[in-house]
């Protein structure tokens, strides 16, 4: 028999105990409605209602020991096994060379008890939770050591598990003055209006004076309204973005580990549930610079890997730079892909017909919406400031037209296809030619007669393809052919 309590004699190993008091919490916070409704019953039905209520409270609880009891795992001739359940057993096992990264998490729970979430990355698409490799329950120092076995191996790697590697950026707290220009406040504020509508509604026995704050709202004059109203919003959104950025950056660390290449990126970061990511370098496939409208304007930018791994739902597991000074994002961005070719070579335009189409969507749908305000203030007699508002829509329109083509740009460069476009949103992204495995052109009808197209270099990391639109044709074949003229020659006819 073995000395460790949790582990059998043919390797499997269970959670760590103290996962016996989450467990039972856990399924307790699911079944909450379910026992909020049997107290009430039972408290209607009187003393016999008091036998439901402790059913109630130990079938979850009995969950969570199952859940428990019936889980464990183990690492034995070079594959990860998973095993969960009791009546519908199911088993997870993956080859440890297939482990793409190690992501481990520590909710504010388990930070409590000294325990972390790890979540092996193999690279499959699947979304289902159950096709996931996740040991929920593990100490912290056997998260490491576990995280070091499974990517950190080989003679290059050998070190102790738990060695620091000295950090190549940490967070800047200056870099909170980027926070108010990101949407991430707007989607924090948005939420928390929601929930402070649906408790006001709860609340219906409350007794609120509406005809006075009906008589207090028409004193305030529309023009004065107006702008307190925006400032307070701005305010408050600034203050959840500040607030978002902290808890989620808080301690950012980023480091590599190893040689380079042939080592690994290790991410840490947050406040109340930290997390600690490891992307190994042979996984990494490219860079993406992020640069929406108001992070531009404030010079600032975001960079994120394109690495193999990951699926959707970790995008965030990827972050290599939070919103932070345009100069240091692109440095690291150009440490992390070992050249700064990618974010500083000249990009190729896309050419008249590219401008043409992005003026013509932007402009046609204004020009739509000023024709509707305009007929419907000489039918239905509307406020002369409602066809005025429309009418800004035009140069807003125009402006943003401008942008997006100011923004199109493609070339290839020391290895890598690099792709920039958008405007609210304009991303840079720099993928290495050796991570594509396809090329794809798509054309709509509008696109055909433009004689444009799409050309899109398919990967296995972050958004599974890096996309050049309204390339044309000629051009977009000549980018494929020279990035793999393997594949695509034979797909080219050449003119005699």
């Amino acid at each position: 028999m073995s000395d460790d309590p949790v582990r059998t004699d043919d390797g499997w190993q269970r959670l760590d105990p103290r996962m016996l008091l989450v467990y039972p919490v856990k399924e307790l916070a699911r079944f909450l409605p379910v026992l909020l409704g049997v107290f009430v019953a039972g408290t209607a039905s009187g003393g016999a209602g008091e036998w439901w209520q402790l059913v109630g409270v130990a079938v979850p609880v009995g969950l969570g020991v199952l859940r428990y009891v019936t889980t464990s795992y183990r690492i034995a001739q070079g594959r990860v096994e998973l095993r969960r359940g009791l009546l519908n057993r199911h088993v997870l096992s993956t080859p440890v060379d297939r482990v793409r990264t190690v992501d481990v998490t520590a909710p504010p729970v388990h930070r409590l008890l000294g325990l972390t979430s790890v979540r092996i990355g193999t690279g499959t698409a699947s979304s289902d939770d159950d096709d996931r490799l996740d040991l929920d329950g593990l100490p912290a120092e056997r998260a490491r050591q576990l995280r070091h076995d499974l990517l950190l191996v080989g003679p290059a790697h050998d070190g102790p598990a738990d060695q620091v590697p000295p950090a190549i950026l940490e967070l800047d707290p200056a870099w909170v003055r980027y926070a108010p220009f990101t949407s991430s406040g707007l989607v924090i504020a948005a939420g928390a209006v929601g929930l402070l509508s649906q408790v006001a509604n709860s609340l219906g026995g409350l007794d609120v004076d509406t005809e006075r704050l009906s008589d207090d709202a028409g004193a305030w004059s529309l023009w004065l309204a107006v702008p307190v109203g925006v400032l307070a919003l701005l305010a408050l959104v600034a203050l959840f973005s500040i607030g978002g950025y902290v808890v989620t950056n808080w301690g950012f660390r980023l480091s590599h580990t190893g040689p380079t290449p042939g080592g690994a990126w290790h991410l840490r970061r947050g406040l109340l549930t930290t997390r600690e990511t490891t992307l190994d370098d042979e996984r990494l496939r490219g860079v993406v610079i992020g640069e929406p409208i108001g992070l531009r304007l404030a010079g600032g930018a975001r960079a994120s890997a394109i690495v193999t791994g990951l699926d959707r739902g970790q995008g965030s597991s990827a972050t290599l730079v939070p919103p932070a000074p345009r100069a240091v994002v692109a440095g690291v961005a150009a440490e992390v892909v070992r050249t700064d070719a990618p974010f500083c070579a000249p990009l190729t335009g896309h050419g008249p017909r590219a401008r043409a189409r992005r003026y013509t969507r932007a402009l046609v749908p204004a020009a739509a919406l000023v024709a509707l305000a305009v007929l419907l203030e000489l039918t239905v007699d509307l406020p002369l400031w409602v066809p005025v508002l429309a009418a800004l829509a035009l140069p807003v329109a125009g402006a943003l037209a401008t942008d997006r083509v100011a923004a199109l740009g493609h070339t290839l460069t020391d290895g890598f296809f690099v792709v920039r476009s958008g405007s609210l949103d304009r991303r840079r992204e720099a993928l290495e030619l050796d991570g594509v495995i396809g090329w794809n052109l798509r054309s709509t009808w509008f696109q055909r007669r433009a004689g444009l197209t799409s050309l899109t270099a398919t990967t296995a990391g972050g958004r599974q393809a890096v996309t050049a639109i309204d390339v044309p044709e000629v051009r977009a074949v000549g980018v494929a052919l020279d990035a793999s003229p393997d594949w695509i020659a034979p797909f080219v006819v050449t003119a005699e």
